[in-house]
């Protein structure tokens, strides 16, 4: 007759105490007419060393969690984005309010080359409408303790403490998976949370379902099936099947001429500058090189983000030619100088910085 793991241990512990021997177990087994590999087995759970057992160690460990919290309870914290000022609404930013408006759970994958406010529009959309917002960063590395959670040493006791993925579920919030085609296949724990039915937390034996209100927004350089000209070195091929439970794809351009001049006017007026020519002229310039790059004259873009970083960097040098050229030090020389002439072309009051001036521009920028 087969004997189960409680009867073999409380025989055990009645012949040898707590704490047993190999010896002690192949004995028993001589008495019993056992197998000893078949009671080693059983009693899997209680070895705590090669050729040792202590038969009390899972009777400590429960007694362990029912007096200590399982769950590390949420901090009370407001996850609601603050607005921007500077903001200006354009491209697919009405549907995304509309979507997160309807409260209604419907996954979005937004794609976009970078820097044209594919976070930022899903951010000011929760400000506006004063919903809590859980951003997670994507990598490579992004596994199930991550996105999910995992137990946690807090004060010497181990107590699970839940990811962003639970935190988000659990309180209705907006969850943004940034950089999603960053993620190895390690991303399809999220399978389930993506059909809208929670998850189940094997570790602690808890099904979470989502609150009213949560729903999930991914945002991409791609559209998840990796970078052929490689400008996204990183960029993965996503799993068909995670990339069905989005129901739609919105595809992110860069903003219009007149919109974009009116974000860094924003940009501008609030760092104190008033110079609308040299916003103009910046938004010309970028609208040139965009596109011959998507003509294919050239391999490197000029973002609307960095037309921001170039405002800001007026406002630190208050010198316009320096501001642009430590912001497009970052290409390699020969783009880098066409970008530099370009700019000459468009901006008639614009100094071409000589040779020396550039080089101790690039230096104290590597420097910085």
């Amino acid at each position: 007759m087969a004997m189960s793991a409680d009867y073999i241990r409380t025989s055990l512990q009645s012949l040898y105490g707590d704490t047993i021997s190999a010896g002690d177990i192949r004995a028993w087994c001589a008495m019993n007419d056992s197998n000893y590999q078949t009671v080693t087995n059983k009693l899997a759970q209680y070895k705590v060393s090669r050729g040792s057992w202590n038969l009390t160690v899972r009777e400590k460990m429960e007694q362990k969690y029912q007096s200590s919290p399982t769950i590390i309870p949420a901090q009370e914290q407001n996850l609601i984005p603050e607005k921007d000022d500077t903001f200006v609404k354009f491209g697919n930013f009405g549907d995304i309010r509309k979507i997160i408006q309807s409260s209604l759970f419907y996954p979005t994958f937004i794609t976009g080359l970078s820097g044209n406010g594919k976070t930022f529009s899903v951010e000011q959309a929760c400000a506006q409408l004063g919903r809590e917002l859980i951003r997670v960063n994507i990598t490579i590395e992004t596994d199930e303790d991550d996105l999910i959670g995992g137990f946690r040493l807090v004060n010497g006791e181990t107590v699970w403490h839940n990811g962003p993925v639970i935190e988000a579920l659990e309180r209705g919030a907006i969850l943004l998976l940034d950089e999603i085609d960053l993620a190895s296949n390690k991303i399809l724990c999220l399978q389930s949370v993506l059909e809208g039915k929670g998850v189940f937390l094997k570790k602690i034996g808890k099904y979470v379902r989502p609150a009213a209100g949560f729903n999930v927004f991914a945002t991409a350089n791609t559209k998840g099936k990796g970078s052929d000209d490689g400008r996204f070195i990183g960029t993965n091929v996503l799993n068909e099947a995670f990339l069905e439970r989005f129901p739609v794809t919105f595809e992110q351009s860069y903003p219009a001429p007149a919109v974009e001049q009116r974000i860094l006017e924003g940009i501008s007026l609030d760092l104190g500058i008033e110079d609308r020519d040299f916003c103009k002229r910046l938004v010309d310039w970028a609208d040139i090189i965009r596109k011959t790059f998507f003509d294919g004259g050239i391999d490197e873009i000029i973002s609307t983000r960095r037309l921001v970083h170039v405002i800001r960097a007026y406002s630190i040098f208050a010198d316009k030619a320096k501001a642009i050229q430590v912001c497009v030090n970052r290409f390699d020389d020969e783009t880098k100088q066409a970008f530099l002439e370009l700019y000459d072309k468009v901006d008639v009051d614009f100094e071409m910085p000589s040779e020396e001036q550039q080089k101790q521009a690039l230096d104290s920028h590597n420097f910085s």
